[in-house]
């Protein structure tokens, strides 16, 4: 998960040129042979780093495949509308991309509709396939045993600071909280001390997408002693102490005023407003965001900004209590697809294998800011120097989780979404807001498979 968010009047627009490019795809779109694939991707505000590694790609592939022409499709869209319009565009023949850059956890729930096609077969002939990192094929992987993405890299979550406010707060250059008491000092102090900053954002909003349930909430609920779901009996927890806990640190967080403004909080472009205007201009202290944050400052990014290296620091999430492993992480990323309506499902998977040569995969990996997959690139010398400048987020790899890769997650994603904007609205208690959580899960996935932790 890395939501940007846009206008969503492009929505409809693009729809609309998606359908109108469709006669493209599958053939003879000059009448001389030409073979045409459309690339569906979500590019994230005004950043040009995808537009600008796939155009590359697209030069290198079309000169290398004479006849053969790669039609890029850029949607412009908050994370939640990027997952509604390509879901659209996957439903019909008419106007399926054949590849699709594909949120993982969003590939069971995909598979489960008919969208995505099995990629098995090519695997096996792959022989780059072997320097993929297993958690990261595990992540592509269906129900069904079988694979359906090839991951271009994933990421880990973390505090960002900037170093700026922390000094008029009084708060160390160098700082790594022990627990959640210790984020809340640090943000109190902010409060009190920089009254023209942000102490902490702490996605909590509908709007934010999965950036709430996995920044928001998850980074919260995987440092007690629960989880969304128990591996052991393969069922979804309801009722527990640490989702209870978590909501209470929401609840803390926009009662006590530490976090944006109720109008800022509810805005779906807040991440741009994190990233592009308060962390510059040192309105915010504290952010418990992603490892792809460098992405937007980057020469090619939304907001350059060269610098961020120095301007910012970087702890892990603490645990609540300081409890082993003391530190916290969640894993996402992003895999490329083939539609399972594609009519050049082989002409799409051979621009996969394009996007992911060695080159070109440490390329996007350092532009990306992406936490690399594949082992050659994890030691190729380009992706090690640039990855050190946000060691922590490197680091955190070790203790990182990953979502449950069921179909059931994304409306269980919506529920903690709802759980935590009602709680930071004071709409109801946290109480009354797991009760709610609860009801729903049992909803969605039956009474009997949930259990309490």
């Amino acid at each position: 998960m890395r939501g940007r968010t846009f206008g969503a009047g492009l929505i409809a627009v693009g729809l609309g040129l998606a359908a109108c490019s469709s006669g493209s795809s599958g053939g003879s779109a000059s009448g001389g042979g030409t073979t045409t694939i459309k690339v569906a991707y979500q590019q994230f505000g005004e950043g040009k780093v995808m537009a600008n590694f796939l155009t590359s790609v697209k030069t290198q592939f079309e000169a290398a495949n004479p006849g053969k022409k790669i039609e890029l499709l850029p949607i412009v869209a908050s994370e939640n509308d990027y997952y509604t319009k390509l879901a659209l565009m996957l439903r019909s023949p008419r106007t399926t991309p054949d590849l699709v850059y594909e949120d993982t956890f969003l590939i069971n729930s995909d598979i489960q509709a008919g969208y995505l096609k099995p990629l098995d077969d090519y695997l096996a002939s792959w022989a780059d396939w072997s320097q993929f990192a297993a958690t990261a094929k595990g992540a592509a992987k269906g129900t069904d045993g079988k694979t359906y993405g090839v991951p271009d890299g994933t990421d880990t979550r973390g505090l960002w600071y900037n170093k700026a406010v922390f000094a008029k707060a009084g708060l160390p250059a160098e700082w790594q909280p022990k627990t959640w008491d210790d984020v809340l000092t640090a943000a109190r102090a902010i409060k009190t001390k920089v009254p023209d900053a942000v102490p902490l954002n702490d996605y909590a909003s509908k709007a934010a997408g999965e950036g709430t349930s996995m920044q928001g909430f998850e980074m919260l609920l995987y440092g007690t002693a629960n989880q969304l779901y128990d591996a052991s009996s393969q069922k979804w927890v309801v009722g527990s102490k640490g989702f209870l806990d978590s909501l209470n640190f929401i609840k803390t967080v926009y009662g006590e005023k530490l976090g944006p403004s109720p109008q800022d909080a509810t805005d779906a472009a807040l991440g741009n407003k994190v990233t592009q205007e308060w962390f510059p201009a040192n309105k915010i202290g504290i952010a418990l965001d992603g490892s792809w944050l460098p992405n937007t400052w980057q020469p090619t990014g939304a907001k350059p900004w060269p610098q961020w290296a120095t301007a910012l620091g970087q702890a892990a999430m603490p645990t609540q209590t300081g409890q082993a492993p003391g530190k916290v992480s969640l894993s996402g990323g992003w895999t490329w697809a083939i539609a399972s309506k594609s009519p050049n499902a082989d002409l799409a998977w051979k621009f996969i294998q394009a996007l992911q040569t060695p080159a070109n995969a440490a390329k996007y990996a350092v532009e990306g800011t992406q936490i690399a997959v594949r082992s050659d690139v994890a030691g190729d010398a380009t992706y090690t120097t640039a990855n050190a400048k946000t060691p922590v987020f490197t680091d955190v790899v070790s203790v990182t989780k990953y979502r449950p890769a069921y179909p059931e997650y994304p409306k269980i994603s919506n529920q903690i979404q709802v759980a935590a904007e009602s709680v930071m609205t004071g709409q109801e208690t946290p109480e009354q807001a797991q009760k709610a959580y609860d009801d729903a899960v049992k909803g969605i996935v039956g009474n009997d498979k949930t259990t309490t932790q």
